[in-house]
């Protein structure tokens, strides 16, 4: 079997209210674990800049963060995405209006870490979003098999 085509991957949007943490983590974590049959992006519905402690998380599992940045939702207007997975209530309230297709739009409710006081906050959002991603990773690609 070849090497499959950007075209052909199975495109996946994570949203959440800045872009600084937890979408950027769910973004670079699935590129990273499952680059060869689908490719990932993110935005936010108030685009900040990527957090210095999110790279340092993504960095300890020597992840590639040099690409990474924060977008704003209308950068993916009129694109289509197979699953959109939204990371945070506000994000959901904006994918109502937001200008784009999916085939699926998933919600995931994840604290953000930068609200938290915990110096281990956002090692624990990285470990749960990590977990998810394994599960819906392995439900997703077992149907499209």
């Amino acid at each position: 079997m070849g090497e499959v085509t950007e075209l052909e991957k199975y495109r996946v949007l994570f949203l959440c209210n800045a872009n600084s943490a937890r979408s950027l983590m769910a973004e670079a974590l699935l590129n990273h674990i499952e680059g060869d049959r689908i490719i990932a992006f993110s935005a936010g519905v108030e685009p900040d800049q990527p957090h210095e402690r999110t790279l340092e998380a993504l960095h300890r599992l020597e992840i590639v963060t040099e690409e990474l940045a924060s977008e704003p939702l209308e950068r993916y207007a009129g694109q289509y995405f197979d699953s959109v997975i939204v990371l945070c209530d506000k994000a959901r309230q904006a994918c109502r209006d937001w200008e784009g297709a999916a085939g699926e739009v998933v919600f995931w409710d994840i604290p953000d870490p930068r609200l938290s006081d915990d110096s281990s906050a956002y090692r624990k959002t990285l470990r749960e979003i990590r977990w998810r991603l394994q599960l819906w990773v392995d439900a997703k690609l077992r149907k499209l098999e």
